[in-house]
């Protein structure tokens, strides 16, 4: 059998191989005052995600969610509840991925699997921090790529 043969009859394979924490960050600037004052409505929430990739070598690529919360009180002053940052990553094994597939897999399938532990991160740490704890709506990672390849087409 031919190489070329065997690499075009060699199947797909796809795991984490590690998740970490990159960078980790959870201020809570007004403390003690806003635990002894009374809010009067849910707070407002600044949220950002943000998914970065990168080749680490033939098969191993790293994924990462950057989530940034900024939480606010609803008051004629608002002041900053907290503050957190996190950047949580996994390195993946994408042997003999089709190149037409590899963006959805990067995408899609990559922080799919990582963001619940990201989401039970946040959620902790916000508990630690003093607060109620701060659940993530789960995020349909497929959406977001579709809408993001429909903006790609236009922008061209």
């Amino acid at each position: 059998m031919t190489e070329a043969k065997a690499a075009s009859d060699a199947k797909p394979e796809f795991r984490m191989q590690k998740m970490y924490i990159k960078d980790f960050s959870f201020e809570n600037p007004n403390s003690p005052e806003v635990f002894i004052s009374p809010h009067k409505a849910e707070p407002n929430v600044e949220l950002n995600l943000q998914i970065n990739n990168r080749k680490l070598d033939g098969d191993h690529w790293e994924v990462a969610l950057e989530i940034s919360a900024k939480v606010t009180s609803k008051e004629d002053e608002p002041k900053v509840l907290f503050i957190l940052e996190i950047e949580h990553a996994g390195v993946f094994l994408l042997k003999n991925i089709p190149e037409e597939h590899l963006a959805m897999v990067l995408g899609v399938d990559c922080p799919t699997l990582i963001f619940p532990f990201s989401r039970q991160l946040v959620s902790q740490v916000s508990v630690d921090g003093g607060f109620m704890p701060f659940l993530m709506e789960p995020i349909n990672f497929m959406a977001l790529f579709q809408n993001s390849q429909k903006e790609k087409t236009k922008s061209n």
